[in-house]
C-alpha cells in the first residue's frame, strides 16, 4: 500500500521505488521497473533476454522546494541476432538526462516574463540546456486577419537597434516579430505573403511615419489607414508644451521653476482639475496671451477626440486646423500642417476607432522581457521568447 500511495505522489507509471535519499537540498528516489518484452531495434524480432544494467541518475521537477534526481536502474536487453538496447520509458525521452514533464515545465516557465538563468535556478537545469529547450520551440506567423496594426521597439538584437511586431488590433494577438523596420525588408516580408491574403486586409494601423504608410498602400490596397491616437494626440501635448518652455525663457528664475513644477497643471483636462487647481491654471495662464490661446486649442482638440460622432468630429477636426493656421503660434502652426498631412489617417482613426493600443502593451511586455534578460542579442531566441509569452 505504501508503494502505491509514493507511486501515485511521483506520478511515474510501472516504476517502483526502491529507495528515497534525503538531503539538505536535494532528494534522490532509487527506482526501477519490471522487465518486459521488447522489440529489437535492428531485426524487429521481441526479446525478455536482459544483458546488463547501469545506474543513470535523472533529473526530475522540484519536491518539497529541494532539487529531485530519479536514480534509474535501467537494463540493457540483447537480442538473438546480437543487437543490445537499452529499454524505453513514457517519462524519459532517449539520450536524455531529465525526465519529459521536466522538459515540459521548463517550456512553460519560459512563457513568463523571467530571465533564462531564472528559469535554469528553478529547474536544475543549466543555462545551456535551457537555452537547447527554447531553440526546439518554433512559431510560424499566422494567417492575417481583417486588420493589422504595425510598430517598432528598441531590442537591440544582433539585425539592428530597432525591431517590428505586426498584431491583430481586434484579437489582440501577436501576428510575427520582424529582425528590421527597413522598407526593404519590410517589402521582401509582406511580398511572401498570399495576395489573397493581404487584399483580405481592412485596417492598417501604424503610427506617422511615412514607409509604413507605402507599405500600406503598395501591399494592402484594400485596407484603411488608421493613425494611431495616441501619436497624433501628442502632437497637442508637444505644442503647447515648447509653447511653456519658449515663455519660460524670458520669465525670472523662481517664475520659471515654478511653471517647470506645475506644469501638469496646464496639460491636464480642465473640467478635472479641483477648484483650487482650477485658480492656480488660470493664474499660469494670466502670463501670456499665447499660453491662453494654446490652451484653449489643446482643450477644443481633446474635445474633438472625446466626441462620439464622427461627422461632427470631422468638421471640427478641419475647423480646429484652420483656427491653429492663423493663431500665429509657431508650435501650433506646424501642429496643424502635420494634421492636415495625416488628415487621411486621422479621420479614419475617428471613424473605425481602433487604435494600436494592443501593440504598445505587448512592448512595455518585450521591454520587461528584455530588461530581466539584460538584452538578448540572438534575434531567433529573442522573436521565440516574444511569441511564446504572448
Amino acid at each position: 500500500m505504501l508503494s502505491n500511495y509514493i507511486n501515485k505522489l511521483l506520478d511515474l507509471k510501472d516504476v517502483k521505488v526502491k529507495k528515497i535519499t534525503q538531503a539538505d537540498h536535494f532528494i534522490e528516489i532509487h527506482i526501477e521497473t519490471k522487465p518486459t518484452l521488447h522489440t529489437c531495434p535492428a531485426c524487429g524480432n521481441e526479446t525478455k533476454r536482459i544483458h546488463d544494467y547501469r545506474m543513470q541518475k535523472i533529473k526530475d521537477l522540484p519536491f518539497q522546494l529541494k532539487d529531485c534526481y530519479l536514480v534509474l536502474r535501467k537494463r540493457r536487453y540483447i537480442c538473438s541476432c546480437g543487437k543490445r538496447f537499452f529499454e524505453s520509458y513514457s517519462f524519459l525521452s532517449r539520450y536524455q538526462q531529465r525526465t519529459r514533464r521536466l522538459t515540459m515545465k521548463t517550456v512553460d516557465l519560459l512563457r513568463n516574463t523571467v530571465s533564462i538563468k531564472k528559469v535554469a535556478e528553478i529547474t536544475n537545469l543549466s543555462i545551456n540546456t535551457v537555452i537547447r529547450i527554447l531553440d526546439t520551440i518554433g512559431y510560424d506567423c499566422p494567417k492575417l486577419g481583417d486588420s493589422i496594426s504595425i510598430d517598432e521597439f528598441k531590442g537591440n538584437a544582433e539585425t539592428g537597434k530597432y525591431q517590428c511586431i505586426l498584431v491583430n488590433p481586434k484579437k489582440r494577438t501577436i501576428l510575427d516579430i520582424l529582425p528590421d523596420r527597413t522598407q526593404p525588408h519590410l517589402s521582401e516580408y509582406f511580398r511572401k505573403i498570399n495576395r489573397s491574403e493581404r487584399y483580405r486586409v481592412k485596417y492598417f494601423v501604424c503610427d506617422m511615419w511615412q514607409p509604413y504608410v507605402d507599405i500600406a498602400h503598395t501591399y494592402f490596397p484594400n485596407a484603411k489607414v488608421i493613425i494611431d491616437k495616441y501619436h497624433f494626440i501628442r502632437q497637442v501635448t508637444w505644442a503647447i508644451e515648447n509653447v511653456r518652455k519658449r515663455l519660460q525663457t524670458s520669465m525670472i528664475p523662481s517664475l520659471r521653476k515654478y511653471y517647470k513644477r506645475s506644469h501638469k497643471l496646464i496639460l491636464a483636462r480642465y473640467y478635472t482639475l479641483k477648484d483650487e487647481s482650477k485658480k492656480a491654471c488660470d493664474l499660469m495662464l494670466q502670463y501670456s496671451d499665447d499660453l491662453r490661446l494654446a490652451h484653449r486649442l489643446k482643450e477644443d482638440f481633446y474635445d474633438i477626440c472625446q466626441c462620439n460622432q464622427y461627422k461632427k468630429q470631422r468638421l471640427d477636426f478641419w475647423d480646429w486646423i484652420k483656427m491653429a493656421e492663423k493663431c500665429d503660434i509657431p508650435e501650433f502652426e506646424k501642429c496643424a500642417a502635420t494634421y492636415r498631412h495625416w488628415s487621411e489617417g486621422i479621420l479614419n482613426a475617428f471613424k473605425y476607432r481602433i487604435t494600436n493600443g494592443p501593440t504598445e502593451g505587448f512592448n512595455n511586455k518585450i521591454k520587461v522581457i528584455k530588461r530581466t534578460s539584460y538584452g538578448i542579442r540572438n534575434f531567433k531566441r529573442f522573436r521565440t521568447r516574444i511569441l511564446h509569452s504572448n
